[in-house]
């Protein structure tokens, strides 16, 4: 079988609609800013938000995955990545989350300590759109199941982060940020 790879940066391509996205952002930013604050401080703010994207679309554009026969090897966008042997992966599947952006499919695998880790590259999102993913998907799954063996692939239980999706998380985080504000200002008040 041949070593499969998948990088970020044949997925992340910012289309024009993400560049148009970000002057009329960035223009609204620095007319507010000026106009409020002045011209000093929106050319702070704007760096600033700069200063802060930058290094993530960096790490994303350079982040990679590789499937071989030495296992998998992740790399987030810094350094050379890490690799791990087959007999440490204990599973691989696929988890779906949906949001109100849209829906995203994300390969991952369960390492034998517990710890799970994503394969970056290799997803398929509303906003970057992939058609080969499931092929490419299975393409890996065969990788694990050619270089494992069938009593050494087991299912993990389910976590509690596997039940709860990002956006029951922020609701419930939102409640408790409600109570501890109502509870502060009755104290205070």
């Amino acid at each position: 079988m041949n070593e499969l790879i998948f990088r970020g940066r044949d997925r992340y391509r910012p289309a024009r609609s993400h560049l148009l996205l970000a002057i009329v952002v960035f223009v609204f930013e620095g007319t507010f800013a000026s106009v409020k604050l002045g011209p000093v401080w929106a050319f702070w703010l704007i760096g600033g938000t700069i200063a802060v994207l930058a290094p993530v679309a960096y790490c994303a554009f350079r982040s990679w995955s590789r499937v071989g026969p030495a296992g998998v090897t992740i790399c987030w966008g810094i350094g050379r990545g890490r690799t791990y042997a087959w007999q440490e992966v204990q599973w691989i599947d696929t988890r779906e989350t949906d949001s109100r952006y849209g829906s995203s499919t994300v390969a991952r695998m369960f390492l034998r300590g517990g710890r799970r880790r994503s394969l970056p590259g290799l997803q398929h999102s509303d906003m970057y759109p992939d058609p080969e993913f499931g092929a490419d998907y299975r393409r890996v799954v065969d990788w694990w199941e050619l270089s494992t063996d069938q009593g050494a692939r087991v299912r993990p239980p389910k976590s509690l982060r596997d039940r709860i999706s990002p956006v029951m998380l922020g609701f419930v985080l939102a409640v408790v940020f409600a109570v501890v504000v109502a509870a502060v200002m009755i104290l205070v008040g």
